[in-house]
């Protein structure tokens, strides 16, 4: 999954954030990877607070999708991902591979979410 389709001449700036590519594949079939920069992650730890717990706890007791907890999820992963491109983009690298999501429970109502992967420079295939 490539979160961006970018040229492929090129790979964007490491500054283009909304560009950045990134893949849960090893490679992109588009550019070779001329160095590896290591691991990179992002870590989230969120609470739903009290009044949107008591509120989702209810619902979950009704059955069905739980929206609260779902919007938590999905922000919680776009913040996790940021962290782990800004990490990249220190790094020097423009993009990143082998990305995955792990989430946990820390104590009650915590939720750890962690984006990782390698960060990698890409060049185009000749």
């Amino acid at each position: 999954m490539t979160s961006s389709e970018p040229s492929a001449e090129a790979p964007p700036p490491p500054s283009a954030a909304p560009q950045f590519p990134i893949t849960t594949t090893l490679e992109f079939p588009e550019w070779r990877i001329e160095r590896s920069m290591g691991m990179v992650f992002g870590v989230v730890v969120r609470s739903m607070g009290v009044a949107k717990g008591f509120a989702a706890g209810f619902k979950a007791m009704a059955g069905g999708e739980v929206k609260q907890y779902t919007r938590l999820v999905e922000d919680s992963r776009r913040h996790a991902m940021d962290r782990m491109i800004e990490n990249a983009t220190v790094l020097g690298a423009n993009a990143i591979v082998s990305m995955r999501f792990d989430s946990s429970e820390i104590g009650q109502g915590l939720t750890e979410i962690v984006a990782y992967g390698t960060a990698v420079r890409v060049g185009p295939r000749e």
